[in-house]
């Protein structure tokens, strides 16, 4: 499927929920890894604000990518932010959605002209 590039210069993204282990598996708690490198991924939930408009989402980062300093409220940045459409069909119900994954998360600013 494609990925699409998500431009985020203009945006203010602020972190909603702190990392934590990316599970493949609920039933049995296996972290979900990296199919290229095998690195473990991480789940952090942010709003995304751009013109007038928020979406809350999950974003999958390597687990080496989580910097310190991260503060939930607080703005962050998420270089080669991409998002990636998927669908399947489980138990005979088809779902579909938008993943997003994102090389790292580090603490952020507010883009220019935006107090907090």
């Amino acid at each position: 499927m494609r990925v699409i590039r998500v431009e985020t210069s203009s945006a203010t993204i602020l972190m909603t929920e702190a990392p934590e282990p990316k599970v493949k598996d609920r039933q049995t708690g296996e972290i979900a890894k990296d199919a290229v490198s095998g690195e473990a991924l991480m789940k952090i939930g942010v709003v995304y604000i751009d013109e007038g408009e928020s979406s809350l989402i999950a974003v999958t980062v390597p687990e080496s990518g989580v910097t310190d300093g991260l503060v939930v409220g607080a703005p962050v940045s998420l270089p080669g932010l991409i998002a990636r459409p998927w669908g399947s069909v489980f138990n005979g119900q088809a779902r579909h959605g938008i993943a997003y994954r994102a090389a790292a998360i580090a603490p952020g600013a507010y883009p220019a002209g935006q107090e907090s």
